[in-house]
């Protein structure tokens, strides 16, 4: 698996499930491209969760940030974002699909 950039946000792990920092860094990593889908996945209950999205024109290659959100928050932020997220049909994969909803 590429990555083709990585970038990280350290917090304290005693940080609060969400801060408007994480939103922010969201927001903008969404706004890059809105009209990609991404996937998002992390362990259970970690206070930390990686969202991607496959990059246009560049077989197998994702840009990816690791965020400090729980895995529910950024479900929500996400629909809050105008997506719709579900998980893959294939039931060994676990992690989140993220489509945008036309407007």
């Amino acid at each position: 698996m590429m990555m083709s950039s990585f970038l990280l946000l350290f917090q304290s792990s005693m940080a609060p499930k969400t801060t408007p920092d994480a939103d922010s860094l969201l927001k903008a990593f969404i706004s890059r491209d809105p009209t990609a889908s991404y996937t998002f996945d992390s362990e259970r209950d970690a206070p930390t969760s990686e969202i991607c999205r496959e990059l246009p024109n560049k077989q197998a290659q994702r840009e990816c940030i690791a965020i400090q959100m729980h895995s529910k928050r950024l479900f929500e932020a996400m629909q809050d974002l105008d997506f719709f997220c579900a998980l893959p049909t294939n039931p060994e994969k676990t992690y989140m699909e993220c489509t945008p909803i036309s407007k």
